[in-house]
This record gives C-alpha cells, structure tokens and sequence, in this order.
C-alpha cells in the first residue's frame, strides 16, 4: 500500500481534533431545549424533532445519494476496553431498491491507515455476494493471502461492537431512528440542538440526547449526532454510558467519524472487486 508524507501528516494532524473528554455543552448554546421526566399521553415527545431530522435526512440519502468516500475515524469500548483511534479511507456505495428488488447491492471498501497495528489492512464486502462474506488481508507477510471471513463471526467481530454489514451512514440513520422511535414511549429524556458546531472546518448542526436516569430500556446516557448542514448527512456520532462512581465521568462508549466526504464519485463495481489494480488483494 502506497501512502503519502501529505496523508500520514493529515492523519496525525487529526488525532489532535476530536476531544474524547465528556464536557457538557453550555445550554445557551442549545436553540432548542426539551425534556420530559413523565411521559403523558397525546404530547409531543422531545425526540420527535430529531426523529423529524433524522426521517428527512434518510429520505435524503436514500434518493440522492449513490456513493461517498470519506476519511473514517472510529473506536468502540468492547469487554471494557476503549483501544485507540482507527483510521481508515472508506468507499460505500448505497443500497437501491425497485419495485422492491435490489438492484445496486450495499458495498463496502475499507483501507486501513493507522495505527500500526491495522495498517494495511484491506476489507471489500457487498451485499449478497461472496456468499456473504467478506474478504480481508493484512500487511506484510500476513497479508500474503485473503481470507474469507462471516461478517458476524468471531474473527470479524473482534474488537467491534458492529460487524461491516452495519457501516455507513444510511444505516447510521436507521439505527438512529430505530433507537429513537424504541424510546420515545418513556420519558425521562433531555434533546438539544446546537446549530453552531463544527467537525474540522464543516459546519454542523449537532444534535444531544440525554437520559439523566439509568434505566435498562435505555442504551446510552447522552449521544450527539453531528449533521453535516451541507450534506444533510449526519458525519459524526458519540455515546456515553452512565457514570460508573457518584460525581464520575461518564464513560466514551463508541465514537464513528466520516471525514471529508465526498459524494457521487460514480464509483462501479471495479471499486468493490479484489482485483481493482489500485489495491493490494491477492
């Protein structure tokens, strides 16, 4: 794999943009404000205008976008481990579906960049083909094969909370939306809006939900989502569980950052295929 002295400074450039600390956003940043502690019938529930942003953007994505690449910055807390940052340059190509068929399968292609320790890895998986699996190597000697691997079996899944069947941003938002719609029969829930955030230099409108009180229905104590008001894509996504000592910290769960995307590449199955000549399958 041939990598620039311009890509690994942007890369270590960009350790240094994400503060992983938990630090509560002044609420008089916030435009909008809601919360609930009981759940009363025939009212608004405050996650119904994330719902509502959240619906429009997957509309969005679903009928206006085909492809993207992007810089994908991501790390999960699994058997109460947080490893650090991942890096990898990501293409995926959207899911189409006619007259309830699918005619453009889910696709994925994944580079990995840092650390050292995934660096050169190489990862293609489409839906539907292959048997569903997807197909991987490493760098160096141990890269000299491909393997074949089930996207939830235990060599894929380790280290991850999600298997690659789940990346991208569409399926961001219909987890999203999934979570949303699951919890808006409790209360017990805080959402804010901040219009003026920013990942790197994109503006964004970020969006917070917090649960003050544990409760097993819930998955998280606060999440943000970061949508890319541009794109009307959401590019980044945070949560937090619950504060493991009285007056702790919350605790960084997972965190999945897409980066300098870019859209409607018009990439093709070349892009998705072990024997694109730009890549180092085998």
């Amino acid at each position: 794999m041939i990598q620039s002295t311009r890509s690994f400074c942007f890369i270590f450039v960009m350790m240094f943009l994400f503060d992983t600390s938990f630090s509560p956003i002044s609420a008089q940043q916030a435009t909008t404000v809601s919360s609930v502690n009981r759940l009363q019938s025939n009212t608004e529930h405050p996650l119904d205008p994330a719902l509502e942003m959240a619906e429009a953007s997957l509309q969005h994505v679903r009928a206006d976008v085909r492809d993207y690449r992007a810089l994908f910055v991501k790390r999960c807390r699994v058997d109460g481990v947080l490893p650090e940052l991942q890096y990898a340059q990501v293409k995926i190509r959207n899911r189409k579906v006619d007259g309830g068929q699918i005619t453009t399968p889910l696709s994925v292609y994944l580079n990995f960049l840092k650390p050292d320790a995934v660096a050169g890895r190489e990862v293609i998986w489409v839906e539907g083909q292959n048997e569903g699996r997807m197909v991987a190597h490493e760098s160096g000697l141990k890269g000299m094969i491909n393997v074949n691997l089930d996207p939830n079996g235990y060599l894929a899944m380790r280290g991850q909370r999600h298997p690659i069947t789940d990346i991208g941003i569409e399926n961001l938002l219909v987890k999203l939306i999934e979570t949303g719609q699951r919890e808006r029969q409790y209360g017990e829930c805080e959402v804010q809006f901040y219009p003026n955030a920013k990942i790197k230099d994109i503006a964004c409108t970020m969006l917070q939900v917090v649960h003050p009180v544990k409760r097993p229905h819930f998955e998280f104590y606060t999440a943000r989502v970061y949508f890319d008001n541009e794109q009307r894509m959401p590019i980044r996504y945070e949560s937090w569980s619950w504060p493991t000592t009285a007056g702790g910290d919350p605790v960084l769960e997972e965190e999945y950052t897409y980066l300098d995307v870019k859209v409607n590449e018009g990439m093709t199955n070349l892009d998705f295929d072990i024997r694109n000549p730009a890549y180092q399958f085998r």
